[in-house]
């Protein structure tokens, strides 16, 4: 028997969905490697910050002059307000990583309920097709009997 071809009616919806995830996977590796670059500037500043509250100490420990301690103080504010800058960047990056994780969760969720909509279809396609088939199969079989008792 020639059973017709299965075909999902919202394939191209189905299409768009996959590709709106894996575009939100892209998007979501991106801002995961933009976190990272992100948290390697937070740990180098704060290892600047540490490297001038050292000088600052060496510098107040040994005879220096005013200005001297007034650049050292200078440079330590300055390296602390970047390292504060570092965090709200991070901040914000967390921010962007966690809306883009959500946006990928969605996007594979809504392209999930179509698979599984195209899955169920293409079962009671195989079945209707089946039961067409042994229809066939019933009547044949009923005709080839009707002609053996008709010639016997």
């Amino acid at each position: 028997m020639n059973r017709p071809s299965f075909t999902f009616k919202l394939e191209r919806v189905r299409a768009l969905r996959e590709q709106t995830e894996e575009r939100a996977k892209e998007e979501l590796a991106a801002s995961l490697a933009l976190r990272l670059r992100g948290e390697a500037m937070l740990t180098a500043a704060s290892e600047n910050v540490d490297a001038a509250r050292n000088t600052q100490r060496e510098t107040a420990t040994s005879p220096v002059s005013g200005q001297d301690l007034q650049a050292a103080q200078a440079y330590l504010e300055r390296v602390e307000r970047e390292r504060e800058s570092a965090a709200i960047a991070m901040y914000r990056t967390d921010a962007e990583v966690e809306a883009r994780r959500n946006l990928l969760q969605t996007a594979a969720r809504e392209r999930e309920v179509l698979e599984r909509l195209k899955e169920r279809r293409r079962a009671e396609h195989k079945r209707e097709a089946d039961r067409a088939e042994g229809a066939a199969l019933d009547e044949m079989a009923l005709g080839i009997h009707r002609r053996a008792k008709a010639a016997s």
